[in-house]
């Protein structure tokens, strides 16, 4: 599979709230940073329990715009990300980036940038 389908899975899973096809792509020991509250969380489950806990607090959608591959194996990904509130006020509207390793063909660990 290539980078960007797996890019694409990963961001498209998250946005339709589908956490198993998101788990398709990442490896089950993954690092997984916790954007709204700090720290990571690592493994499925607690990836799981994070996402959960974070939908049912704000509505984030994530779009990849640019994957830039580089020569020590990092995948960076320009993202635009729309938080709002449950009740549709938005939080944040811009760019952010997103850092990959990328292990075995699987999401490793993401970082924000």
């Amino acid at each position: 599979m290539t980078t960007a389908a797996l890019i694409q899975i990963a961001y498209s899973g998250f946005n339709d709230r589908d956490i198993d096809a998101v788990f398709t792509v990442m490896a089950p020991d993954v690092n997984w940073p916790k954007a709204f509250e700090g720290g990571y969380v690592t493994g499925h489950d607690a990836v799981r329990d994070y996402w959960t806990r974070q939908w049912g607090e704000i509505n984030p959608v994530v779009q990849p715009i640019k994957i830039t591959e580089h020569a020590d194996g990092k995948v960076e990904v320009e993202v635009h990300q729309l938080v709002k509130d449950l009740e549709g006020t938005v939080l944040f509207d811009g760019m952010v980036r997103h850092a990959y390793t990328i292990k075995d063909g699987l999401l490793q660990q993401m970082d924000i940038e």
